[in-house]
């Protein structure tokens, strides 16, 4: 029985599972502030466009029963809804928040190309002739890392 419990601790205590239980919190309170947007925001601009998106009293009768199409597809177009909502309204600024972001945190790229002196075009750090002008070029110096790394320290 000990054994079991103690199994069943580790698995309690497990990250993914930890991880998941915040998920599903997090996820229920930002699921409030996605319905009143779209409750309070979205919905009353659609009605002042194109009117209540209900599709309701559209069904299809089959031997004597009544398939409620209608029902489904307003769903549909709900769901449509809150999902643009969270795509337009959440996801891409907060992508371009993060772009932004990581854009000042990562380090310069190193060079992999320069000009040449001649003609002015983009040759390879190791080319010693100009693919364009045919001119000997002297090959690039080597301290592009050198310089890195005094920068870093």
């Amino acid at each position: 029985m000990r054994t079991i419990l103690s199994e069943f601790r580790t698995f309690i205590m497990r990250g993914n599972v930890v991880d998941l239980a915040i998920a599903v919190v997090i996820g229920a309170a930002f699921s409030g502030i996605v319905t009143a947007l779209v409750n309070g925001v979205i919905m009353p601009l659609i009605l002042a466009v194109g009117g209540k998106p209900s599709f309701d009293q559209y069904y299809l009768s089959l031997n004597n029963s009544k398939l409620l199409l209608g029902t489904a597809l307003t769903a549909l177009v709900n769901f449509l809804i809150v999902a643009a909502v969270i795509f337009f309204l959440v996801l891409k600024p907060l992508n371009a928040l993060i772009a932004l972001r990581a854009r000042h945190d990562e380090p310069p790229a190193e060079a992999t190309t320069r000009e040449c002196p001649y003609c002015l075009s983009e040759i390879p750090l190791k080319a010693t002739r100009c693919r364009y002008c045919t001119a000997d070029v002297a090959p690039a110096p080597v301290t592009v890392g050198v310089e890195r790394k005094a920068a870093e320290s």
